[in-house]
């Protein structure tokens, strides 16, 4: 037979042969995180008692008559101490996702991913349900072999009693989420008597059920696969970023020795390749292995090593925060942190705090009323009794304080141009109110057309005062 026309033969492999099938995917093993101590471990405990403490106490703190800080959607009020927001106020929202956007660029321009060890909620939820786990069960060797052991009752307790107070807490943590957009104490009672609405009932439910899959079940694949900073951050990054990194001229070679062992003789590295580093983990990387985009900069490999290198007598910091080229060029502390304060980072922390005095400022200086000029379309103008010539407009005005204004309402812009209803209005504190308004004019003292007037409006203490642009019209 000719060359051209065989046929190629394809060996099939005996698994296949058998019917046997091998995955596309890898096979994903749990991290057993094991508990550590040092500076860094103690920081993130901080972080995570500061965040919740905010997260959690804000709803009951009080401002007077009402809720320190919320978010009522169905008044479209936004109450933040002092101030009452409106929608009309969305400029500050924004203001304040571009500071936090600003923020993220800069931290993580200096220093990677403090963010995401140290404050971000999977994190701290984490850390806070991986505490929960270790009271119930024990640290990382006893879960490890409970997971192993078949079925027991003492299994089958400690198992329910851990997804239990992770229930109640992940619940605790929704009904809190709810308590920022409805009172507290309004919901509490709701839910003591049965009450709440299926809304409320639903984003409990939602946001609770969501932190206990999270912070139980997922953990590490959120921050591996989930969230889109892993992935875009190495456009942040450079190197002279700070980062969790592994000295490898200094650890290599690896290998276990005694604490009396003479590393010259034994050609040896400072690290003794004990895996702590590995084992403390929450993503279950080897740090050793240099910068990965799972490293969430927990620095939990940092106090490890440490710990390891008191032990031995060795100088710590094998593990360290540290920039590449610091590694590279053996540079001083000094001279690292004169590359990190770089052009890039000065550029970012002055548009940054000029950003936040401005937003600040702003929010300072904000005028207490708002007033917004609807013309009346059911009656553009009209000839009224007395020869005058009427246009009639609704005024929403709104009280941006904690007490009843009074306001005063003029208008200007016409020859002989007159308020024929009443000038005075009252308004509630932190309240709302629509105003019919009539202008009037004498026949034939303005020629036909769209005529610009202006609306002024201002309490009668003459601490808020707010000018609005309207038309008035004169039919041909």
């Amino acid at each position: 037979m000719p060359s051209s026309t065989r046929r190629k033969v394809i060996p099939i492999a005996p698994e296949a042969a058998h019917g046997q099938t091998e995955s596309l995917y890898e096979a994903q093993k749990k991290v057993y995180p094991r508990s550590v101590t040092g500076l860094f471990a103690r920081w993130r405990v901080a972080c995570v008692m500061l965040t919740q403490l905010v997260f959690y106490g804000l709803p009951w703190l009080e401002w007077g008559q009402r809720q320190a800080v919320l978010f009522d959607l169905g008044a479209r009020r936004f109450y933040i101490f002092g101030y009452v927001l409106y929608p009309q106020d969305f400029i500050y929202l924004t203001g304040l996702l571009v500071v936090s956007a600003l923020t993220l660029f800069l931290f993580t321009a200096v220093a990677g991913r403090l963010w995401c060890g140290f404050a971000c909620p999977q994190t701290v939820y984490t850390e806070i349900f991986l505490w929960i786990e270790r009271k119930v069960e024990g640290d990382r060797t006893l879960r490890m072999r409970l997971d192993g052991s078949p079925m027991s009752l003492e299994k089958l307790v400690k198992k329910w009693f851990k997804h239990i107070l992770w229930l109640g807490l992940a619940m605790w943590t929704g009904f809190t989420f709810v308590a920022y957009f409805v009172p507290v104490r309004e919901l509490g009672m709701q839910f003591l008597q049965t009450r709440m609405s299926g809304w409320e009932v639903f984003w409990v439910c939602f946001y609770g059920l969501a932190t206990y899959g999270n912070a139980g079940f997922l953990r590490e694949q959120v921050c591996k696969y989930m969230c889109p900073y892993a992935r875009f951050q190495s456009a942040m990054f450079d190197r002279d970023t700070l980062i969790v990194s592994y000295d490898g001229s200094r650890g290599e070679p690896r290998g276990a020795r005694s604490r009396t062992a003479d590393l010259a003789a034994l050609s040896l590295g400072a690290c003794v390749d004990c895996t702590l580093c590995v084992q403390v983990c929450p993503t279950g990387i080897d740090i050793r292995k240099g910068l990965q985009y799972e490293c969430i900069g927990c620095a939990a490999c940092i106090d490890a090593c440490d710990g390891v290198m008191d032990k031995m007598n060795y100088a710590r910091g094998l593990i360290r925060f540290t920039t590449q080229n610091a590694l590279a060029k053996h540079w001083s502390r000094l001279q690292m942190w004169r590359q990190v304060l770089r052009p890039r980072v000065l550029v970012y922390g002055t548009i940054l705090l000029a950003l936040c005095v401005g937003l600040l400022w702003s929010l300072v200086a904000r005028m207490p009323l708002k007033v917004d000029v609807v013309r009346d379309r059911a009656a553009l103008s009209r000839i009224v009794a007395g020869g005058k010539l009427e246009n009639v407009y609704r005024l929403q005005i709104m009280n941006a304080t904690e007490q009843p204004q009074h306001y005063r309402i003029a208008a200007d812009g016409l020859d002989g141009l007159v308020l024929a209803s009443d000038a005075e209005v009252v308004v509630g504190p932190a309240e709302s109110r629509w105003v019919a308004v009539r202008l009037q004019i004498p026949y034939g003292s303005a020629s036909p057309g769209s005529h610009p007037i202006q609306f002024s409006i201002g309490d009668i203490a003459g601490d808020a005062h707010v000018s609005e642009k309207s038309v008035f019209l004169v039919p041909r």
